[in-house]
């Protein structure tokens, strides 16, 4: 099975690319999914998190996100710390899932998540999908959809690296700039693509 990693800075509209894609037939493996599945109660991350930032963890058990990323987002150090216990957990699911596709006889999958350059797990993927917007535009579209401000998403940005870098390893690039019908048809000229590749 050949995989594809599908990445773009917030905002850009990769999950809507990975929505597109999984609507016409590609599996898609969601790292954010896993990532909220991996700090539910009774998982060991989730213990891990509560050690050490006893107070992003309600009473009841359950993590508090937006707390913990006004943690994580404004201080380096902390990130990296909440990295080395989600990131092994967050890859070792995806790894089983990809694998459970493999088994099941798809011939391509997309793994999607955010940092696929910046962890370097590009290199070992059969191609590279990036979606990319004006900045201005993903910013709109975040406080849009999530409630942040605009602080809270310009630090966000920050914590990953700029498109530009994103795109010196694309395989293929999508322009999510313009409207549904013509991000629609990127997605079908990307499918082809990923079909010719495999």
């Amino acid at each position: 099975m050949r995989i594809w990693g599908l990445t773009g800075t917030i905002g850009s509209g990769k999950s809507t690319v990975a929505r597109l894609l999984a609507s016409r037939g590609v599996p898609v493996v969601d790292a954010d999914q896993i990532a909220r599945e991996v700090v539910q109660p009774g998982r060991p991350a989730l213990r891990e998190i509560a050690a050490r930032w006893p107070s992003v963890v309600s009473p009841g058990g359950k993590l508090d996100r937006k707390a913990l990323a006004a943690r994580v987002f404004a201080d380096a150090k902390e990130r990296e710390e909440l990295n080395r216990m989600v990131h092994p957990r967050i890859a070792e699911e995806a790894a089983a899932r990809l694998g459970a596709l493999a088994d099941a006889g798809h011939p391509v999958a997309v793994y999607e998540a955010a940092l696929i350059v910046e962890t370097r797990l590009h290199e070992g993927f059969d191609g590279l999908i990036v979606v990319t917007a004006p900045e201005e535009l993903e910013v709109a579209r975040v406080l849009r959809r999530d409630g942040m401000t605009e602080a809270e998403v310009r630090a966000r940005m920050a914590a990953q690296l700029p498109a530009a870098e994103k795109l010196r390893h694309a395989t293929f690039v999508v322009d999510n700039s313009g409207g549904e019908a013509a991000l629609a048809a990127q997605v079908d000229r990307l499918l082809a693509a990923m079909r010719r590749a495999s």
